[in-house]
């Protein structure tokens, strides 16, 4: 029997409406499938986005917003306080990517899909960060883990978050555990899945008055939210936009 999906609070407007298909929607299922580690690192390459992580966002970049819209007023700073952990490993010629469900019971993004992380201690870089909390939350070894690459960094609105995510791998499945008091579900998926048109939609949201990241006034004001349904489990926010890079740079050519 299917794993119901649970009930989370989507702030989706009234005047919402579909948006467009994945853009990896034309590849071929065999073109989607086979996603090794060799190809993720090798594609993470070919994006410069392999090695070290950048540690603010130059003033002159777009930030990326995790609902895909800017807020007013801009965020003061453009340092990066808070990383996640996208950790990677490979069965049977699949990349698997482990993902966590958030305890219902936290202040915010209770029950929501993410990466193992959070906030950055004083003192502390992002990487650091990213694998304290992945023990914390999961019990994920660090010894184990190989930091790789970096996806463009997300803003939430609601912890006010600038985030990393910070690509790893492991050599092979890791023993992980939920620790309740912030982890509700700890489980991993094939990026192959991920892949799959079926499981991704994406609607377009707007809000009066509210100002869209580089986009002239008076033009469309709605702005994409992605989401993906996979696992019995429901990916949106922030987790969705950083997946959507991630297949982006995985399965599509660099630019």
């Amino acid at each position: 029997m299917p794993r119901p999906v649970p009930t989370q609070v989507v702030p989706r407007p009234a005047t919402w409406r579909p948006g467009a298909e994945a853009p990896w929607a034309g590849l071929t299922p065999v073109e989607r499938s086979g996603i090794s580690l060799g190809r993720v690192l090798a594609r993470f390459s070919e994006h410069g986005q392999r090695g070290p992580v950048p540690g603010a966002i130059a003033a002159d970049q777009p930030l990326v917003f995790s609902d895909g819209a800017s807020e007013s007023p801009m965020p003061s700073t453009r340092a990066i306080n808070a990383a996640v952990l996208a950790v990677l490993f490979e069965e049977a010629g699949e990349a698997r990517l482990i993902l966590t469900r958030r305890a219902s019971s936290l202040r915010s993004h209770g029950g929501q899909i993410s990466f193992p992380g959070g906030r950055l201690d004083p003192g502390e870089d992002a990487p650091t960060a990213a694998l304290r909390e992945a023990h914390e939350e999961i019990a994920l070894n660090p010894a184990q883990v190989n930091l790789e690459g970096w996806i463009h960094p997300v803003f939430t609105l609601v912890s006010a978050s600038l985030v990393i995510p910070l690509v790893a791998t492991v050599p092979s499945r890791p023993h992980v555990v939920a620790s309740p008091a912030e982890v509700a579900r700890v489980f991993d998926v094939p990026l192959r899945d991920l892949a799959d048109p079926g499981i991704f939609h994406e609607e377009r949201w707007s809000f009066p008055g509210r100002p869209i990241a580089g986009r002239p006034a008076g033009s469309d004001d709605s702005f994409p939210v992605w989401f993906f349904e996979v696992e019995g489990e429901l990916i949106w926010g922030a987790t969705a936009r950083m997946i959507h890079e991630l297949l982006q740079v995985v399965l599509l050519p660099a630019a």
